[in-house]
């Protein structure tokens, strides 16, 4: 199984940007997929998650309404369109694969893992 991220960047404060998580090597249709976030001395936090199907979502509060997780099962791909970003944006993003077909908020559960993409907000 194999995770990779795409899409980061160096953008300006109120900026946009678009990830890409291309999996392969297993039934990508069949697994949740989540973004998480580490910014330089701060613990990884779940960004936002979708369901195998993509009929659920969730999202931390501090992106809700900026962010848009969306997958395309037939190209094995998900995606994570941040708009307005702010400078509390910047992290290295990775995507993971959880071993169920429902979102979880438990870091354990996600067994797979992205080498992770950057992304800098800043003026």
């Amino acid at each position: 199984l194999g995770l990779a991220e795409s899409g980061g960047g160096s953008v300006q404060p109120g900026g946009s940007l678009r990830l890409s998580c291309v999996a392969s090597g297993y039934t990508f249709r069949d697994y949740a997929i989540a973004w998480f976030r580490q910014a330089p001395g701060k613990e990884r936090e779940e960004v936002s998650c979708i369901s195998s199907s993509g009929g659920s979502t969730n999202y931390i509060v501090s992106v809700k309404g900026r962010f848009t997780i969306s997958r395309d099962n037939a190209k094995n791909t998900v995606y994570l369109k941040m708009n307005s970003l702010k400078p509390e944006d910047t992290a290295v993003y990775y995507c993971a694969a959880n071993r169920w077909p429902v979102c979880s908020w438990r870091v354990d559960e996600y067994d797979y893992w992205g080498q992770g993409t950057q992304v800098t907000v800043s003026s």
